[in-house]
């Protein structure tokens, strides 16, 4: 099976750019979140948070902060995936990667969608 990714251009209306707006901003604070939980989990107990932990707390984030249920699960979970891969990258010796850095709102903002995140209709 080979992977295939599409880059495409569309102009949202108000309410589709407030709805983007608002997943980007769910995804960063998951990713923060996240990622703060994890260093400093390191830093002061020397625990490593395994992925299925990470994905764990995510249901535990989505209670304490009910506006992350706004958007779709499915872009929360796939930020999760993406940071295990900046992780595992980190540590893999012949990558070299830096360590995960935070996200920033002045930054260039993106989100990944898999397959079933969303259905394409031919007549809408």
């Amino acid at each position: 099976m080979t992977k295939r990714a599409y880059k495409e251009r569309f102009y949202p209306t108000p309410e589709q750019a407030e709805l983007l707006a608002q997943s980007f901003g769910c995804v960063r604070f998951v990713w923060n979140n996240t990622l703060a939980y994890r260093t400093e989990a390191y830093q002061q107990r020397g625990e490593s948070l395994s992925h299925s932990a990470a994905e764990k707390r995510l249901v535990a984030l989505k209670v304490e902060y009910p506006w992350l249920k706004d958007v779709s699960s499915v872009i929360l979970q796939q930020a999760l995936r993406d940071q295990k891969a900046a992780f595992d990258n980190f540590f893999n010796v012949q990558i070299k990667a830096r360590y995960p850095r935070f996200k920033r709102k002045d930054g260039r903002q993106s989100i990944r969608l898999t397959r079933a995140a969303f259905r394409y209709r031919d007549s809408e």
